[in-house]
């Protein structure tokens, strides 16, 4: 097939001004060395030239490999720096909707309200309660601060807060910190009588604890100091030497995961065993915390379930002869008994059950339907009550479920969102329905009413309908074909990426920018077939699905052909790398942000952290059918001598999820080898992890960049 000579000269002008001079100053970017080394495979060796750059220390890394990470960021930095008054403009931007001195809807549990609340200036919040009774805070009691994240936080190069609970006669607090960037944790206690920090901490735990009712015994995991996955569930009894903790459960299958809950009634430790395709539960008598825990339901393959417990039943959401998940109750002593099993809701083919929290009064169920969540009340089975779902009242929007740790709450907690509308704490009566707002996330200077947003649904070469998440800026923006855009995609481990409003983005619906999100194969938003049509065998799908929405919101004139600019992260950094590597043309500019782009290596080591729980995501490598399918997407490996759009790769060293290494190697061969002169830039954060900064105005530097090398693609320098 041949070009007409129009087209051919269209296709030149579109390439010419994609390579324009754009503001970036001209700087010599690193080269780093090529070292060869050889992986083997299923089908032979490869040879990865960038290997060196891995090291596996969890306290430094080599010389010479920070001396090169430091190279590309002064590299950034020195292409950026004419568009540097920009991005401090877009941090002023973005600083200014921040209502600084803010707090959290205070939640009711257990005698207190817990609150979180920013001072003026804070990066980091205090963590508050105050007694009250399940009406309301006791105004004339005094408002506690448990912990001062400030304060905690002095001298840190990085620092979150986990989880936190307190002990069931509320005088001590547990929580998990984290000073690494690294998903690993440590367990602390104080006596929130004296504000004394007891000397019982134990490092290297993930974020989930939960106290027996005795208030001095704890139960916690310890990671895998390898992995850094769920390990064994430990017991810690306060006052003793947490070496001597007693193991309460392992799970010798590395490919699954761990966790912790406690039940809504209170009487039990929830021990998870979670996989992609299995699950199995346990639980532990809080009241008898040296009790051994009992197998409440146990796995099967290909059979995933997830349980609660109040009421003295069970209440089970499971996909057992229901794609989409039912929502079932059992009884207390027979919860696997499938024969005494009593349904609530019934499996359905367009709607998908996501989620469900147990009331003494109701039931509510988090529902998908047509990609978007919604919340659903019901009478508990036998009981009488109203069955009723939350309106909304938008084309596309999120609608979740809040903190709702006290089941004697009369009403259910939820927030809404949209890509227009801020993150808006509701509060559901469960027996008439009657909303009551309880904040409306401030973003100061922000008029909803000079925005808009849609939900559209673009057609896939094989067929499918796939929803897209819009929004503009009604008069700075018009469906003529003249707009940017900034597309946003993920499509990975069946997680429904919702659409809300980022008061970041904001600067850039101001620069008349469209923004969209594409619901790709990959996440659930069209229930479980949805996500079996995006990962294993069928990935190549999200990689298709990304760039027929480009396609098509282009035909459809939501945007300008040379103006499409692409972001994900982690596993949307993956879908990045292939959209580079298969139709990065269609793209002026790219964000990838922690992005796994070597997949086959890193699927090939089980060694590498969280590599043996996604076999069955990805597929297993060390298979021939999945390495060849792998290696057909794997960003890394698909890199070749062609043109590629601007890119900014960005990631933390600390990164425990997708390892820093990955970017870096797949920055060092696209430089190498791509035969454009469109800027890449790569910028390391050297003290922070997989979700970046932890500081609330320190990421918005992190933001900014993007945002700026965006807008310096466009010649946009203000």
């Amino acid at each position: 097939m041949f070009l007409t000579r129009t087209a051919l000269f269209l296709l030149t002008c579109l390439a010419t001004s994609m390579s324009l001079a754009q503001p970036f100053a001209p700087a010599q970017p690193p080269r780093a060395a090529m070292k060869p080394h050889d992986i083997a495979g299923p089908a032979g060796v490869r040879m990865d030239e960038y290997y060196w750059m891995r090291d596996d220390d969890p306290k430094a890394k080599r010389p010479e490999i920070i001396e090169h990470l430091k190279a590309e960021n002064a590299y950034t930095e020195a292409a950026m720096a004419p568009l540097e008054p920009l991005r401090q403009a877009l941090v002023a931007e973005m600083r200014a909707r921040i209502k600084e001195d803010d707090s959290s809807v205070p939640v009711y549990d257990n005698a207190y309200w817990y609150s979180r609340r920013f001072q003026t200036g804070a990066e980091y919040p205090q963590y508050l309660r105050q007694r009250g009774t399940p009406a309301a805070p006791d105004t004339a009691a005094p408002v506690e601060v448990m912990l001062d994240g400030p304060v905690l936080a002095q001298g840190q190069p990085y620092f979150s807060v986990g989880a936190y609970a307190a002990s069931p006669d509320n005088r001590l607090l547990a929580w998990t910190e984290n000073n690494t960037g690294k998903r690993s944790y440590t367990l602390r206690f104080k006596n929130l009588a004296t504000g004394e920090v007891l000397p019982d901490a134990i490092p290297g735990v993930l974020e989930a604890i939960v106290w027996a009712a005795d208030g001095r015994s704890l139960f916690y995991i310890r990671q895998d100091p390898q992995l850094l996955q769920s390990g064994p569930v430990y017991r810690h009894v306060l006052g003793t030497d947490p070496a001597h903790d007693t193991k309460v459960f392992e799970e010798p299958d590395q490919t699954i995961f761990t966790h912790i809950e406690r039940s809504a009634s209170r009487q039990y430790l929830l021990i998870g065993v979670t996989g992609y395709d299995i699950t199995e539960w346990l639980a532990l008598p809080l009241a008898q915390p040296e009790a051994a825990p009992r197998v409440v339901l146990p796995r099967k393959a290909g059979v995933r379930s997830y349980l609660d417990h109040l009421r003295g039943q069970w209440v089970i959401r499971t996909n057992e002869g229901a794609r989409n998940f039912r929502l079932v109750s059992a009884p207390e002593a027979a919860p696997a008994d499938r024969a005494q099993w009593r349904e609530i809701v019934p499996g359905r083919a367009q709607e998908a059950l996501d989620g469900f929290a147990l009331f003494d009064s109701a039931i509510v169920v988090e529902e998908r339907v047509e990609a978007n969540a919604r919340l659903r009340v019901l009478p508990w089975p036998g009981a009488a009550g109203r069955d009723f779902v939350v309106p909304a009242s938008e084309e596309a929007y999120a609608m979740a479920l809040g903190a709702n740790p006290d089941p004697a709450s009369p009403r259910v907690r939820y927030v809404y969102n949209s890509m227009v509308t801020p993150a808006t704490t509701i509060d559901a009566d469960l027996a008439t329905g009657e909303r009551t707002v309880r904040k409306v996330q401030p973003v100061l200077g922000y008029d909803p009413a000079l925005y808009a947003s849609a939900r559209v649904w673009a057609p896939s070469r094989d067929g499918k309908r796939i929803p897209v998440s819009l929004a503009w800026r009604k008069d700075r923006a018009r469906q003529d074909g003249s707009a940017p855009l900034l597309l946003i995609g993920y499509g990975a481990y069946g997680y429904a990426y919702d659409p809300y409003l980022s008061s970041n983005a904001v600067s850039l619906l101001d620069r008349g920018f469209v923004l969209a999100i594409a619901h790709v194969r990959g996440g659930a938003e069209l229930g479980q077939d949805w996500y079996e049509d995006g990962r294993l065998m069928n990935k190549q799908n999200t990689f298709n699905d990304y760039v027929d929405v480009t396609d098509y919101l282009v035909k459809s004139r939501w945007a300008a052909p040379d103006k499409v600019f692409a972001s994900g992260g982690s596993a949307g950094g993956l879908l990045m790398g292939a959209v580079a590597n298969q139709a990065g043309m269609k793209y002026r500019g790219m964000g990838m942000h922690v992005p796994f782009v070597d997949a086959v290596t890193t699927m090939l080591d089980p060694t590498i952290p969280l590599t043996v729980n996604e076999w069955s995501q990805w597929g297993d490598p060390r298979e021939r059918p999945a390495y060849d399918y792998i290696l057909a997407y794997s960003p890394y490996d698909q890199l070749a001598r062609r043109d590629y759009p601007a890119i900014l790769v960005t990631t933390g060293l600390w990164d425990s999820q997708v390892q820093y290494f990955e970017p870096a190697k797949y920055v060092a061969r696209l430089r190498r080898l791509k035969t454009d002169a469109n800027p890449l830039l790569f910028h390391v954060n050297l003290e922070a992890g997989h979700g970046g900064a932890s500081g609330r105005f320190e990421y918005l530097n992190e933001v900014a960049r993007e945002y700026a090398f965006f807008l310096g693609l466009l010649g946009q320098t203000r």
